[in-house]
């Protein structure tokens, strides 16, 4: 159901945005922990090993725990609020831009919506658009969740007040360069892996064992993402750094801070300090999230999809009768 479909015209480009934004909030909330932590992995300089001794974290149950005692519970849920804006922003655009985008190749192209390719594009566009529409968001919920104690932000609106006062308009979209350059293959891959995934199990699971539909939903969904997320994860790591620029005093306690001078200048002194390991930083929670997150957003959304079809149905049907 991810995908104009020609032969099932159940779900609108409005029913596609509001599963996707419902899609998005629930998923955000189991993958917030996982979240924190890769956020803490990407912004630490010393290397991320127990044979550091200067190392604040070195491995995810490691960091899980000392986050746990330092911080309390909620602390995996630092910036949840920005981080549910965010959730339930880019997941409406993103969906209801690609449904669109399929449905325009459909009508106006030769080629069938359903290919692979056609998801690459399409998803990559979608997920582009769905970037620079909450990219603001996306810069608070990360500034959340890598302040420790005490706190610089205390609140949504002291954050939006402080930062815009202090640094201006502009670092609201710190960071969207290396974002757009990895969100159009990584959401490119995601959708068309997602799709030749589905293709292929609809192929190998004979048609008995099709009405587990919704774990082969999550299963695709997650192999999806842990493919998509390893060809492009150090561009997410790039973002990241980018994103705490101006904010190094709310990083001292968590171990040595740098100051970029943008993409091109952090890459040079990530491969100078830290080596080529530098660009993949937390990259075993992010694989772990990504499955868990493109999993469970696909799950979702198809969930929400089939809802809404069927309640659809049932309404025709009363009228009917």
């Amino acid at each position: 159901m991810v995908g104009y479909d020609p032969k099932a015209k159940c779900v609108s480009t409005l029913e596609a945005a509001a599963a996707g934004s419902a899609a998005g909030l629930v998923n955000r909330v189991f993958v917030s922990p996982l979240d924190v932590i890769k956020i803490r992995f990407q912004l630490q300089i010393e290397q991320l090993s127990s044979r550091n001794p200067l190392a604040k974290y070195h491995g995810i149950l490691q960091a899980a725990r000392r986050i746990l005692r330092e911080e309390g519970l909620f602390a995996f849920w630092k910036g949840h609020v920005p981080a549910q804006f965010l959730s339930v922003g880019y997941g409406a655009v993103q969906f209801m831009v690609f449904e669109s985008l399929t449905k325009l190749v459909h009508n106006v192209t030769s080629y069938n919506a359903r290919d692979s390719f056609v998801h690459f594009v399409c998803g990559g566009l979608a997920a582009c658009t769905a970037t620079v529409a909450v990219q603001p968001v996306d810069t608070l919920r990360t500034r959340f969740a890598a302040q420790g104690e005490p706190k610089i932000y205390h609140s949504l609106r002291h954050a939006v007040v402080t930062m815009y006062r202090t640094e201006g308009l502009w670092t609201f979209y710190r960071g969207l360069t290396p974002t757009i350059i990895a969100v159009f293959p990584y959401a490119g891959l995601q959708f068309s892996f997602y799709n030749t995934f589905q293709q292929f199990s609809e192929w190998v699971i004979p048609a008995e064992g099709k009405k587990a539909g919704n774990v082969k939903n999550l299963v695709c969904g997650s192999c999806a993402g842990i493919i998509s997320k390893t060809l492009t994860y150090p561009f997410d790591l790039f973002k990241k750094r980018l994103q705490v620029g101006g904010f190094e005093q709310a990083r001292a306690a968590f171990g040595q801070v740098r100051t970029y001078r943008g993409l091109l200048d952090c890459v040079r002194q990530i491969t100078r300090e830290e080596g080529p390991g530098g660009f993949f930083k937390g990259l075993s929670p992010s694989l772990l999230k990504a499955a868990v997150s493109t999993g469970l957003i696909f799950f979702w959304y198809e969930l929400f999809c089939s809802l809404l079809c069927t309640l659809k149905s049932t309404d025709i049907t009363k009228k009917r009768s």
